[in-house]
This record gives structure tokens, sequence and C-alpha cells, in this order.
């Protein structure tokens, strides 16, 4: 993928300096060097947080305590790109960031947030045009099988301090379970022996197979309940007919399917009465139940009369209780007569006073008494009142001897009638029948058919062969080894030109071990079993070179085109110059001239791999060995000397 580096942007945190910025070359080997503690170091962690890293391993110190936010322009086929990221301050990181994309980006001189580190994770993600499936539907995010990400491809771009020459480590961060898992599941994947479609036709081929295990064991399943199903299908015929569900004069059906068709015809049109012949059925059935109508038209005959009769009576009680209610009050009211007819024009019948006007309240209570002695006359309940609850009561009775008699009839019937009691309990075996009828046919149904499921494996087996000879793991097997022949081959003609102490002796890169074996005349080693800091510095060169010279000559690869390395002059710099504290203060050491001539070995084999990628490939190199080391070598390219109080720090900032 075309990805290089363009530009290394530091934001200052007090406003009034400068925007720090280091500028790199496409296509060129970018040297930055310099003394200890001048920030070459940060430049990986820098690269690697405005990419999305999920921690900030920028060193604490001056640089984060003097920078609020840390920028990356990389150049691509769509133009530059500009991704940015706040300082985390107390923590271990931010998802804040700033991202800009135009042909040519123009660095604001003041960012602020406007992306996440999701966002930006999943732009990096399109942008290397990595396929979105698993490696495997199976336990997809764990142990290293989940969908490849930009943030894997990391492994292959960075050659940090501890591991440019370790020789226990090959990869950027394999040294943990979890990055070294997912490295070995990616590593097929960017040396192009499996490609994204191949990865669609494994889902698919892993969704047949888990679905024609299901189907194989359903299929073996009914074919080891086919004759316990036919003897259970036969019995089921077999009852049927005794209770009468099936004619007599019915054919027994003559296959196994004719069978279970007469079966679900029988639940789907069963109403609950048995099938039975005119003869079977005897007159007292008949009777029976044309007393049973009887006995409830009768019974409800009898309950309307009670209520009317119980109406009658308790209309009978009201009209006695209120006659004599009126009765008491109109005695009590006589004496107002007697007093009228004892009253003289204006004298008191009691005691003769003499009266100014007649007596108002005696008028009233005459009216009173005149009132009650008409309704007196009006509540007496007619003679025909008796006479209907005379009629009521005798019909009553009529009722009661009509209900005995029917049930004296319809006892000694039940007790005579077989018949009725057959069909009572035919009714309940045919229910309790197609009960047991409708769970087998449901049992039945959810099996399936053994041929129709016999189909439906074999297709699935074609399907599976198919796909398996379409991807053929031999096949992708071959591929991986024909791409790890060629990476080896690269690494081989480069191997000669570096320090390595048996440059002749063949060399290759190990996908299950994610290290390098070096074939001895007589043993295989492997890197950690060779000595000496120079051989494993050449094969690290070597090896990580090889590989982006096979990404470039693939038609396609999502791995970045470009790769930094941290000091690579480490097992040749002078120990005393690395312990002095007062380094910057010192002229610089004489080198030796065999350590020269080993540094120089290093940069003419990435000047190689450069020429051989046509400057289609990036290198960045922080190193303390200065221009007089690796000076004059093609395609090398000074990007800063931070010596003589230079550094990634502009002094300014540090007033």
């Amino acid at each position: 993928m075309d990805f290089q580096i363009s530009k290394i942007i530091l934001w200052p945190k007090n406003p009034q300096h400068k925007i720090r910025t280091v500028e790199f070359e496409r296509g060129r080997i970018n040297v930055i060097s310099g003394h200890s503690r001048t920030g070459k170091s940060a430049i990986i962690p820098i690269i690697d947080y405005c990419l999305g890293s999920r921690r900030c391993t920028i060193p604490t110190g001056i640089i984060r305590e003097k920078t609020s936010w840390f920028g990356l322009v990389v150049s691509t086929s769509e133009g530059e790109k500009l991704f940015a990221r706040r300082e985390p301050e107390q923590q271990q990181a931010t998802d804040d960031m700033y991202v800009q994309e135009a042909t040519h980006v123009a660095v604001p001189e003041f960012v602020a947030k406007n992306s996440t580190r999701d966002s930006v994770k999943q732009r990096l993600d399109a942008l290397s045009m990595l396929t979105t499936l698993s490696f495997t539907i199976d336990d997809a995010n764990s142990n290293g099988q989940g969908r490849p990400s930009f943030r894997d491809l990391a492994a292959f771009n960075f050659q940090p301090q501890n591991i440019v020459a370790n020789p226990n480590v090959l990869f950027y961060k394999a040294d943990t379970v979890e990055h070294r898992n997912k490295l070995r599941s990616i590593l097929p994947y960017v040396l192009g022996a499996v490609s994204g479609e191949t990865l669609a036709q494994r889902h698919e081929l892993q969704r047949i197979q888990r679905e024609l295990r299901r189907k194989e064991s359903d299929l073996r399943n009914i074919r080891n309940l086919s004759e316990r199903w036919r003897a259970t299908i036969d019995a089921r015929v077999s009852e049927a007919r005794d209770i009468g569900l099936i004619a007599t004069d019915t054919p027994a059906p003559a296959s196994q399917s004719a069978a279970m068709e007469l079966l679900r015809r029988i639940a789907t049109t069963f109403n609950s009465d048995p099938i039975v012949t005119a003869a079977a059925v005897s007159e007292g059935v008949t009777e029976l139940n044309r007393l049973s109508s009887e006995e409830q038209a009768a019974a409800q005959e009898l309950s309307r009369l009670r209520r009317r009769s119980a109406e009658m009576e308790q209309l009978r009680q009201s009209s006695s209780s209120y006659q004599s209610s009126i009765v008491l009050q109109r005695d009590r009211l006589q004496l107002s007569r007697w007093l009228s007819n004892q009253q003289t024009e204006r004298d008191c019948p009691l005691c003769n006073t003499h009266l100014t006007e007649p007596p108002a309240k005696l008028a009233e209570l005459l009216n009173g008494l005149n009132t009650l002695e008409e309704a007196a006359s009006a509540t007496t309940i007619p003679p025909s009142f008796d006479r209907e609850l005379e009629r009521v009561g005798a019909a009553i009775s009529e009722q009661v001897e009509r209900l005995k008699g029917i049930r004296i009839r319809r006892g000694a019937l039940t007790k005579q009638s077989q018949a009725a009691r057959d069909r009572q309990y035919a009714q309940l075996r045919a229910s309790r029948f197609l009960g047991h009828l409708e769970a087998d046919l449901q049992v039945f149904d959810s099996i399936g058919q053994d041929g129709e499921l016999s189909a439906e494996v074999e297709s699935l087996r074609d399907r599976a062969r198919e796909l398996e000879r379409v991807i053929s793991e031999v096949e992708i097997g071959q591929r991986m080894r024909r791409a790890l022949n060629a990476v080896n081959l690269f690494a081989g003609r480069l191997i000669p030109s570096l320090d390595a102490e048996t440059p002749n002796d063949p060399v290759s890169l190990s996908d299950t071990e994610l290290t390098l074996k070096v074939q001895r005349a007589r043993r295989e080693d492997f890197l950690w079993e060779i000595g000496s800091g120079s051989n494993w510095l050449s094969y690290h060169i070597a090896i990580t070179l090889a590989l982006h010279q096979f990404f470039l000559s693939l038609p396609a690869c999502p791995v970045p085109n470009f790769i930094v390395y941290d000091q690579p002059s480490q097992v040749y710099f002078p120990q005393r110059l690395a312990d002095r504290k007062d380094v910057e203060l010192i002229v610089e050491p004489e080198w030796r001239d065999q350590d020269v001539e080993a540094v120089r070995k290093v940069f003419v084999a990435m000047s190689q791999a450069v020429t051989a990628a046509s400057e289609g490939f990036q290198i960045i190199v922080l190193d303390h060995a200065a221009n007089s080391v690796w000076g004059g070598i093609p395609l090398v390219h000074e990007v800063d000397d931070w010596r003589n109080g230079l550094a990634l720090i502009p002094a300014e900032w540090m007033n």
C-alpha cells in the first residue's frame, strides 16, 4: 500500500512558540542522527500513537510536557492525510483526534478534536482495503482469529531499539501472546497466500460444514428410528380402525406414506363422534338422548314456576304489611273526627274556651284521615290473585312429578343401556387417540422426511467438496511456501552485504515460530540460538527488508510501504559513549574502521532495497551514527542532525 511518512508535527502547549515540524522524503532513506536523549526514540511511538495505538508510549518528560498535540502527515495514492492526537496528560491515552485529508494538507496553527480513535482506525482499515471477514467464524474474537486491521500491520513497519537486534523477538510487539497469535493469522493474508475471496469461501465452507453435520445427524436419527416409526404408524392405523375412526371396509394402506396420509386425514377431520353403523346403536341410546333433553326442559320450567311462586308470596306479604300499617295510622287519626263532631262555632270541645279563629290543625288532621281511608280501600289484593297463586302451586307440583318420572325412566334406561356406556367410553378413547396421534405427527414432521433430507445432505456435500477444491488448503500451503521462499531469496541476497558471521548460509522465515532459521552444515539454528549482536542485527535488517520487497511485488498488499529502524548501530556504538552523561558536551569520538564499515553495510543494504523498489519504499533511520559514517551512500537523505543543542523539542520551547 502506498503509505509513506511526509511530516511529524508537534504543537506546543505554549501558543507563543512555533510548531515543530520534521519533514521526510518519499522513496528515500531518511536519517535522523544525534546524541542520546534528543528525542530520536520518540519518533516510532509518535507515529504509532497518531495511527491509533491503544496506549501512548511516547516517553514521559520534556516531550509530553511541552507538546499539546502530536501529528503525522502521510502521503498516499489518494493525497495527503493529517492524523493528529492530543497529548493524554495523566491518562494512558486519549481518543481525541484531528483528521484532515487533501491533495496537500495545510497544517493548522491550532487543532481541535474533529474525530476519534475508532473513526481513524476505520479510515485506515478502509485505506488499506483490508477484508472485513475474520479468519474463522468460530471464536472470531479469540486466539488471534478476528478480522485483520491496520493496527496489526504495524508489526512490519517498526523496529524499535529493543527489537532491531533482539535474538528472541523479530517483529514489533510480537513479544506478547496476543500479538504473536494475531501475527500468525495475518501472515498468510499479507503474503498473498490467502485473499479476501478465499476468506469468504472459507466462511461459506465452515457454515456449510456446520449445517452438514447437523443434517447428517438428523438423517442418522431418522434412519435409526425408521423401524420404530413404521411399527408406530401401523399401530395407530389399527387403533383407529378399532375405535371406528376408519371404516371396516377401508383397505389397509399399501405403503408407509399412504398410512401417514390416512392418519393426517383423520387428525384434520375428527369431529369427536366416532363413525358407527346403525346396527351398532340401540333404541335405548336414542331414548336416553330424548330423555336428557326432556329432563333439561322440565327442570327449566320448574325453575321458572318456583321463581313465579316466590315472587307472588313476597307480593302478598308486602301488601298485608302495608295494609296493617295504614289501618294503624287510620285508628290513631279517628280522634280528630270525634273532636270535629264536638266542636261549636267558637268554643274548644275540651275546655270550652272561646276561640277567635277556627282550629286549622284539626282540619289538617281530618284531611290526613280521609286520605288514609281512601288508601286502605284501594290496597286490598283482588280475589284473582289467590286463584293465580293456587294455579302456580299446582303447576309446580305437576312439574316436580313429571321431573321425577323422567329421572326414574332415565336412571332405569342408563342401567339397562350398555351401548350408552360404550358410546361414552368410545368418545373418551377417540379423544385420547387423537391427542397421541397429533403428538406423533408433530414429532415426525419435526424430524422430516428421509428422502428430502437425504437430498439436502447430498447437495451440501457437493457444495462442500466444490469449495474444498476451490480453497484447497493444500494449495494455500503451497502458495505460503512459495511466498516464504521468495522472502528467503530476497533476504539471502541482502545478507552477504551485511556484517553476518556466515553470510552464505541459507536463511528461512518460520511462519509458526515467527523468527528466522539459519541452515548450518549440520543443523538448523533459530535466531535465538545464534550469538553476536552483529548477527542479530544483520538478520533483522535482511528479513524485514526482504518482506517489504516481497510486499511490493504483490499486485495489492495492505502493508504500508515504509519501515522505521531505531538505533541499528547500537551493537557497534562505543559503549563508553552511550554511558556518558555529558555526551552532548564532548567531541564526537572516533569510530573504529571495522565498526564504520559494518554500519555502512547496513545502509548499503537499505539502499539496495530502496533502489530495487524503484523508490516506492521509504526507510526512516534513527541513529547515533553521524553523516561521516553513512554519508555518500545513494538515496540516503539527512533529515536532521540533533547535536549541538538541537533536538526534537526546540530550545525555545524550554524557556
